[in-house]
């Protein structure tokens, strides 16, 4: 649903943005500019509000969708008061980018509905180059170019509240095999008030198998109704939306599914691609994959209280979801290593019983032999033709037996046999998270960390949840062009993977050559060897930045990869290089780049670049602490993230963060939001923004694109803003370029390899 439907509000009396859209007094004789949300750098105060004569809060916004079979029935619902003294005199204004493919629109006040007029792109633009120019604000460059639907003029007395209802249906567009719905939301950054609460609700269902469901924009939650339906929703409180709501999905009957994006910016440079892949989700216990899980339990005198009675709950949790026929085991290990039963164990009723009872008898006390404990489970298994899967959890340092960090990984590596997926669970500050990172990594597996304040069960069960019901082990992945070889590299994640039901593997890498592509799947399926190819676009140059996430993602990953192979290897200048490159085009900020976020350091300045960040990556010499904990976690979140936006280090980074760094770059636990408290203030990076393929920072009251070199801005072309040479830029660029001009202040951008100075 490319169409974009951010709802504007056209006042007529000067008033402030709301909600999904913006309000817009394009009357004439009006002037008028769309406010913008006041942030105030500490230790600066902010001023004392004034409350103007015409503003309004939006209580709430809701978009629930109906997705079958492409066609989206869309029902938008939002609740706002007018908190001004004067009256407000309104209606509202749609852009819609793509003309025609709206099919029925309607919209209603308290139940009343009001007469609209659907503009085509033509007959909006002059309102919107109107608007511009009049009020010399280039809020409304984006939508040059788009249709408007635009209601009649309705009331709103001061203190009173009004809900609006919007519904429409319209036809998603297919490309390459995925559906794509969109929801503009960007509109409401226009505003001086975070919207209270955003809802969006999108009920999904097909006639056919839907398998990969994936948004590049929000962190959704997906709930899986079985084969046919799904249910994907998003929610937050005081939000000021910045980007567009997109959902991707596709749908097939074959037992796996797999799909692929791909963007190339330029051909002189190799291209980026995003594969999905999902496999069937079995609706019968006996077809599903059997699987063996030894549960490895810290019992230490360190776990004792609360954290001892939710790491039984987490077993129990476990317990409870096997399927019969799965082998099992349960080891406790404090000083001492005990074991449910000498060998493992076939899951039924009798067998989950006695496994309880063992788990109520778990009490913490002692000291922590982690090598011991990784022995007994390693040693139980023996069989690798079907998954085996070792869940180890921890809250502290190994204090008995072998407690060398390097020996205890040599050893785990070499009792692996049957190359186990070892998942390390580090509880607390106290856990060595090094060494958990290196046992994940051999182990073929994936470390995760609990923080003090956070429920073991919970982190237990969402990562039980994605590997209790495997689907294909064992996979290995190709992607061919015909008349070349090794298409691809840097892929990440780099280790083997399992496919889960009701799970998906947002893989993503680079290619050298483009064409049509076969992408080769193959795995085992209960022991037995399978084979999958689905054929693919892998475009020789885009033509616009819609795609630009798979960049920004695999530059996300590559920079986590950096990060893990100096953590667990030692420093290398090469990598700290590439590092610096990776965060300084796509503006991702991690305590090791905090600088970038720094409006007195000069991002182009090497040398200085190199020292701050190698001075920071000490900071991974520490083995366990609070700070230890977190530079893990969050490099973690960075090699595993699926979305491009979701790394806590990126454009969401803490406000404490970003000043850190800003001091030199020394090392600190406030470089982390530790407890996420300090989220709200994390909404907007003051000196770094993300705008459709580009990233710009703030220097000396300019937006400089991260690209812009000396010898470019030396030979930088002035362009005077609202002037026919810059509407004759946008009309030449297109929606490209306007999106980097609506960019509020002085802007300097790189397009073609010309710097253009506004």
């Amino acid at each position: 649903m490319k169409a974009g439907l951010l709802a504007l509000l056209v006042v007529l009396l000067p008033a402030f943005a709301f909600g999904q859209g913006v309000l817009v007094d394009i009357r004439p004789d009006r002037d008028y500019r769309l406010p913008r949300p006041i942030i105030i750098w500490p230790p600066h105060r902010p001023p004392r509000p004034v409350q103007p004569p015409t503003a309004y809060k939006i209580r709430e916004l809701a978009v629930d969708v109906k997705l079958q079979d492409q066609i989206a029935k869309v029902q938008v619902s939002q609740t706002f008061v007018n908190t001004g003294s004067r009256q407000m005199e309104v209606s509202f204004v749609f852009p819609l980018p793509y003309d025609g493919a709206i099919d029925q629109m309607n919209f209603m006040v308290d139940g009343k509905e009001y007469e609209a007029k659907l503009l085509n792109a033509k007959e909006a633009r002059s309102i919107y180059e109107g608007y511009i120019r009049r009020n010399q604000d280039p809020a409304l460059l984006e939508w040059l170019g788009t249709g408007m639907f635009k209601t009649s003029v309705f009331p709103v007395p001061p203190g009173a509240e009004r809900k609006v209802s919007l519904r429409f249906s319209q036809v998603c567009r297919k490309t390459h095999g995925l559906t794509e719905l969109v929801f503009p939301l960007s509109t409401a950054k226009y505003t001086s008030h975070a919207v209270e609460d955003v809802r969006i609700n999108v009920a999904l269902s097909s006639q056919a198998p839907i398998k990969n469901i994936y948004s590049p924009s929000h962190a959704v939650k997906i709930e899986r109704r079985g084969a046919q339906h799904a249910v994907i929703s998003y929610s937050s409180k005081n939000e000021i939306p910045s980007a567009d709501f997109r959902l991707l999905y596709d749908i097939g009957d074959a037992e796996v599914a797999a799909s692929a994006i791909s963007y190339r910016p330029t051909k002189r440079e190799e291209g980026y691609f995003m594969l999905l892949v999902s496999p069937e989700i079995k609706s019968k216990v006996k077809e599903q994959v059997r699987k063996t899980v030894v549960f490895v339990v810290d019992r230490s005198g360190s776990m004792s209280g609360k954290k001892i009675e939710q790491a039984r709950e987490a077993l129990k949790f476990v317990l409870n979801n096997l399927n019969p026929g799965d082998l099992f085991n349960i080891i406790a290990y404090d000083s001492a290593v005990e074991s449910f039963r000498p060998e493992l164990q076939r899951y039924d009723d009798k067998s989950r019983a006695a496994a309880l009872g063992f788990v109520d008898g778990i009490y913490a006390g002692g000291s922590t032999n982690i090598d011991g404990a990784l022995k007994s489970a390693l040693s139980q298994l023996q069989d690798d033709q079907q998954p085996n899967y070792v869940v180890f959890l921890t809250d502290g340092l190994p204090t008995a037996g072998e407690r060398s960090e390097t020996k205890i990984v040599q050893n785990a590596e070499e009792r692996n046999r049957v190359r186990a997926r070892v998942f390390s669970m580090g509880v607390g500050y106290d856990v060595n998270s090094r060494l958990l990172d290196k046992l994940a990594r051999t182990g073929f597996g994936k470390s995760e960390y609990v923080r003090p304040n956070e429920d073991i069960e919970e982190h237990v069960g969402r990562l039980y949840n994605r590997i209790g019901a495997p689907a294909l082990t064992d996979v290995k992945i190709a992607i061919d062009v015909e008349g070349a070889e090794r298409v691809t590299s840097r892929v990440y994640p780099k280790n083997l993977y399992d496919l889960f039901a009701g799970d998906q593997l947002v893989l993503v890498g680079r290619y050298k050559k483009a064409g049509n592509a076969k992408v080769v799947i193959s795995g085992k399926v209960n022991g037995k060897n399978k084979k999958y190819d689905f054929p693919a676009k892998l475009v020789g140059k885009s033509n616009d930045s819609t795609n630009a996430f798979v960049e920004k993602l695999w530059a996300m990953r590559r920079v986590g990869e950096i990060i893990d192979e100096i953590d667990l290897h030692g420093n290398n200048q090469e990598l700290v290089d590439e590092m610096i490159a990776l965060a300084t085009k796509h503006g991702i900020i991690t305590p090791y780049t905090s600088y970038l976020a720094d409006e007195n350091s000069d991002y182009r300045d090497v040398e200085d670049n190199r020292r701050r960040a190698n001075l920071s990556l000490e900071g991974l010499s520490e083995e366990a602490g609070r700070f230890a904990f977190e530079q893990r976690k969050a490099k973690s979140e960075l090699q595993f993230g699926d979305r491009a936006q979701s790394s806590g280090f990126a454009r969401n980074a803490p406000a404490s963060a970003m000043q850190s760094g800003s001091a030199g770059g020394g090392r600190g636990v406030d470089r982390f939001a530790a407890d996420g408290k300090e989220a709200e203030a994390a909404k907007v990076v003051r000196t770094v923004q993300n705008v459709g393929s580009k990233t710009f920072f703030l220097r000396d009251g300019r937006w400089l694109d991260s690209t812009l070199t000396a010898a470019l801005e030396k030979e930088a072309v002035t362009v005077e803003r609202y002037s026919k040479a810059y509407f004759d830029l946008i009309t030449k660029h297109g929606r490209e370029m306007a999106k980097y001009l609506a960019i509020e202040g002085k802007v300097v951008v790189v397009i073609d390899d010309q710097a253009y100075s506004f």
